[in-house]
């Protein structure tokens, strides 16, 4: 039997998602549920519903997994453990300073109810996650490094989009080269956030809004924009989508350490990934995901998890047999 999902939001991470679920042979998408008139919805997917939001709730029986497509900034901190109630949920929440509340919020509602959530899936939180874990427990005398982009970070584009005067925008997190490298050479420079990232945003703003003021929110913005430099550039809602009408993302996890009685001999492991598109990567991460909430449904499994606590082969659609045999 196919698992089937449901997508809570069809925006650019909802159809990622609809598009991991074509190439997932042992899934289904069953509904699509929006915010808008879903008369004015169109999707790929014949064979799926499109409902409204409202609707959610009484199609409980006919969904395994709904996979939650909001923003973190403002959807998913009330989405995720409302529908957890109803739902083995899987959400993509990556404000980090913010992922212990969530869990816990989570944990409490699919607790209560008996279902399962997994927060946070991604490449970053996700994938990243996983590698700062693996490389910690490995190299447990080193340092840990994490660097993004080039690229557009999703969260942070819906972050500038709900200030007040904004029409559209785009956000792009670029690495600090020399620091970088600096890490690459086995310095173990000690970086701030400021010396490792910058950030630059283009924003089309609404007629007559205050510019000065939807800079300096942006700029002042906690867990976002505060700590880092940040250039703010208005542009034309023509020139967004000439420019910047693409997702593309990707980024660095390294770890240096050293081995041996006296620390002598010294090693870097470094994970990266170069993303033509975010959502469709993002997407492809959490529909994995989404198998293995099914599967922990199954085996009894509650309350709120992430993907620390998700054992590797709960995510393929191959067993045990198959993965010793051509994985191992």
């Amino acid at each position: 039997m196919s698992i089937r999902v449901g997508i809570m939001g069809y925006g650019n991470l909802g159809r990622g998602i609809e598009c991991a679920i074509k190439h997932n042979p042992d899934m289904e998408l069953a509904a699509v549920f929006t915010r808008r008139a879903p008369e004015t919805v169109k999707i790929l997917t014949e064979t799926a519903k499109v409902c409204h939001v409202s609707e959610a709730e009484k199609m409980k029986d006919e969904i395994d997994v709904l996979i939650m497509c909001g923003g973190s900034a403002t959807d998913l901190p009330e989405q995720t453990p409302k529908y957890v109630q109803w739902f083995n949920v899987v959400d993509s929440f990556d404000t980090h300073a913010r992922i212990p509340e969530h869990f816990a919020n989570v944990d409490k509602a699919a607790s209560e109810t008996g279902h399962i959530g997994i927060i946070s899936v991604g490449w970053d939180p996700g994938m990243f996650s996983l590698n700062r874990m693996y490389a910690n427990a490995i190299l447990t005398n080193g340092n840990d490094y994490t660097f993004w982009g080039k690229g557009v970070s999703q969260g942070h584009s819906d972050a500038i989009r709900r200030i007040d005067g904004v029409k559209d925008g785009k956000q792009y997190t670029i690495p600090v080269e020399s620091a970088l490298e600096a890490v690459r050479r086995g310095e173990n420079p000690d970086l701030t956030a400021r010396q490792k990232h910058t950030r630059e945003c283009f924003v089309v703003a609404e007629e007559g809004a205050d510019l000065a003021r939807i800079e300096e929110e942006i700029k002042t913005m906690p867990n976002y924009f505060a700590d880092y430099d940040t250039t703010v550039h208005f542009i034309t809602e023509e020139e967004l989508k000439r420019d910047h009408s693409g997702i593309p993302h990707g980024g660095f996890v390294i770890r240096t350490g050293k081995t041996g009685w006296n620390d002598e001999n010294s090693h870097v492991i470094e994970y990266s990934l170069k993303l033509d598109s975010n959502p469709e990567f993002t997407s492809s991460v959490i529909v994995a995901y989404a198998r293995a909430a099914y599967r922990m449904s199954k085996e009894g499994m509650t309350g709120c998890k992430t993907v620390f606590d998700v054992a590797p082969a709960y995510l393929s659609a191959l067993d045990g047999a198959e993965l010793r045999k051509h994985l191992l």
